[in-house]
């Protein structure tokens, strides 16, 4: 009886502190020093544009943080974690940010104050 308190009460700690991460959809335009700098972004339906929310964040990331590549769930209709991306933050992409940026979605931890994770790109399907 003990054991599924515990384990009920451990699962929904899990759950909430999942709840209370914060997600953005933008674009990355720097990563420098364990930082990563992002424009939070929404898609406007009526213009068919993209446009920018706000200003430019900048937190720094992780020790652990996870950067894969963005798949969209159709069930879901979200964007979920695909193939990991070799190398991390060190990896070319990173090093070599256009004008536009990188479309990622970047996902904070509880205190919005890091980066847990990274999905970058979009290809629909899962």
């Amino acid at each position: 009886m003990k054991w599924r308190m515990v384990c009920a009460s451990a699962a929904v700690l899990v759950f909430v502190g999942m709840a209370l991460s914060e997600s953005y959809n933008g674009s990355i335009t720097g990563v420098k020093d364990g930082k990563v700098t992002f424009q939070e972004t929404k898609f406007n339906k009526e213009d068919k544009k993209v446009e920018k929310i706000g200003d430019a964040k900048t937190l720094p990331v992780a020790d652990d943080v996870k950067i894969a590549k963005r798949m969209f769930d159709k069930e879901t209709k979200k964007f979920v974690a695909g193939d990991a991306i070799e190398g991390g933050l060190k990896n070319e992409m990173f090093s070599k940010i256009g004008d536009k940026g990188i479309n990622a979605t970047i996902i904070t931890d509880a205190d919005n104050k890091k980066i847990t994770q990274i999905l970058v790109g979009g290809k629909k399907g899962k």
